[in-house]
């Protein structure tokens, strides 16, 4: 049975492909950007299986909107994937009021908007699936991104409480944390804070710092998107790329760690 997904971010990247995964093996899609004419290849190709929308993640009004239309059009909601987001570099005292409030404007609100106003839909029809395209730095960090770190974390806080929430309406729940992938998310779409030059020298290691193996292909993870959506029980997290498997484990290594050896500190905090 061919599901019906809602996707933000469908222009390019990895909601491009989550989109043409879909399609091409049936599904129904309405695709949103902020540029739908970024969508007309999809529709030449594909005709009334893509609904295209033209779509601002950080427009409420617009995000009800666009969500209703595509219920209506195809009289079901299976699979929402809030992927629409962007990157901010910079060190969190460059960060100006303006880079962070937009960054969680986008990477944090239009995933509850969108999630907002498709949850009454996937109660009513008694199930549904919500991918959260998070980040491997939504569970760990690295230096000149906290702001993005501070909006993905929080998109895993809110997702993990709403997993618990929505089981018991037949709702799943999926963070995606992908580690390195050749998009463009560091290129044009990412924001630059204005640097400082006392922070040169942080930006100057990161340079020299060592990858991680070669990025993910883009084109391989709408097939690994399939299988968690197709899954009886699909996970709360998932890992895309081999990178996160390979530094994660040593960081909570190190959390559990620090917390045993102030655990007589937390006891006489107690009282």
């Amino acid at each position: 049975m061919s599901k019906v997904w809602f996707v933000t971010g469908s222009s390019r990247g990895f909601g491009r492909e989550f989109v043409r995964a879909a399609l091409a093996r049936g599904d129904k899609v309405a695709a949103t950007a902020r540029d739908v004419e970024s969508l007309s290849s999809l529709v030449s190709e594909y005709g009334d299986a893509v609904l295209p929308l033209s779509l601002d993640v950080t427009d409420r009004a617009a995000v009800d909107k666009a969500v209703a239309r595509a219920h209506e059009t195809f009289g079901r909601l299976d699979v929402v994937v809030n992927n629409a987001g962007y990157g901010l570099f910079g060190a969190v005292e460059e960060l100006s009021e303006q880079q962070i409030r937009d960054q969680f404007e986008t990477n944090l609100f239009g995933a509850l908007w969108v999630t907002q106003a498709a949850l009454p839909l996937l109660r009513e029809q008694g199930g549904g699936h919500i991918i959260q395209i998070s980040t491997v730095g939504g569970v760990t960090t690295f230096p000149n991104l906290g702001g993005y770190h501070a909006s993905k974390w929080a998109l895993e806080g809110l997702s993990e409480a709403l997993a618990k929430e929505v089981a018991g309406f037949g709702i799943k729940v999926t963070l995606v944390e992908p580690g390195g992938f050749a998009t463009d998310w560091s290129g044009s779409s990412a924001v630059r804070a204005e640097p400082l030059p006392a922070y040169d020298g942080i930006r100057a290691a990161l340079a020299r710092a060592p990858k991680y193996g070669q990025p993910g292909n883009p084109q391989a993870v709408g097939p690994a998107l399939l299988k968690i959506v197709d899954a009886e029980e699909p996970p709360l997290r998932v890992f895309f790329g081999s990178m996160p498997l390979q530094i994660l484990p040593s960081v909570y290594a190190e959390r559990l760690q620090t917390w045993t050896d102030w655990a007589d500190v937390a006891e006489e905090a107690q009282g």
